[in-house]
């Protein structure tokens, strides 16, 4: 039986990979490494982001709740303070409609009702303050009581 006789170049080339294309391979790899690394770290970009919406919200929920319990319902009141690393100023001001639609501040007044619109501002991050989130609201009261 005889056995085909390789020459020396022919058995250096089919023995394995080049320099060249182990480099390629290997830019190959770092590059979708990269990029899946980058959409990881967006993904908890986002998620931080969300889980401080979320308290946000919480937060003006909780402040608004206290209205006319805690914080008086009066227009022309400002108050403010403290929740965790959150700061929350409220705003109650006199409800002025300016859609123009119904002129609900004229109802308003021939049905005895007061409106009251209600700002809350949440701010966060690093002083002063570089973030903030706006709610508002408008609640109606009657002879001193709220609706």
């Amino acid at each position: 039986m005889s056995h085909p006789v390789m020459s020396v170049s022919q058995y250096k080339r089919s023995g394995g990979f080049t320099l060249l294309e182990v480099l390629l391979a290997f830019v190959i790899f770092a590059l979708s490494f990269a990029t899946v690394m980058e959409i990881q770290s967006g993904s908890i970009r986002n998620t931080i982001r969300a889980r401080e919406y979320s308290e946000i919200a919480l937060i003006a929920q909780s402040v608004m709740d206290q209205i006319g319990l805690e914080i008086p319902l009066e227009a022309g009141t400002s108050v403010g303070g403290e929740s965790g690393d959150y700061e929350w100023e409220v705003t109650i001001d006199s409800f002025e409609d300016s859609t123009g639609e119904v002129d609900s501040v004229q109802l308003a007044e021939l049905t005895g009702i007061e409106l009251l619109r209600i700002d809350v501002v949440i701010s966060w991050g690093e002083p002063p303050r570089d973030r903030f989130r706006e709610f508002s609201t408008v609640r109606a009261m009657l002879e001193g009581r709220v609706l």
